[in-house]
């Protein structure tokens, strides 16, 4: 006898009953968690130090240069370089030498 490996096989109760809206919304209500959060939780948590840390409170300060005159940004990894890294510039779409190696 041949075998259809294509058809679909799906046993009858697998297939979904015809339930009403309102049955399959209340069995999933049923199942469903909601999560609630407990503030005294939260609390307990920002005095908590991982065994082994060394957690540190220092800011980075990083001063921010704008772009200068002779670099440009490369349309395919979004990095600045300096304009003798430039490969190719095809209507205001610059490509490094990186990326088009």
């Amino acid at each position: 006898m041949a075998t259809d490996y294509d058809e679909p096989r799906v046993k009858p109760e697998d297939q979904p009953a015809n339930e009403s809206l309102e049955a399959i919304q209340a069995h999933r209500s049923a199942t469903t968690q909601t999560s609630i959060i407990d503030l005294e939780d939260l609390a307990s948590v920002e005095g908590f130090e991982p065994p082994g840390a060394v957690m540190v409170d220092d800011e980075l300060q990083i001063e921010v240069i704008p772009m200068q005159e002779d670099e440009f940004t490369c349309i395919s990894c979004f990095l600045v370089h300096h304009r003798s890294q430039l490969a190719r510039a095809m209507n205001d779409d610059k490509y490094c030498v990186e990326c088009e190696s």
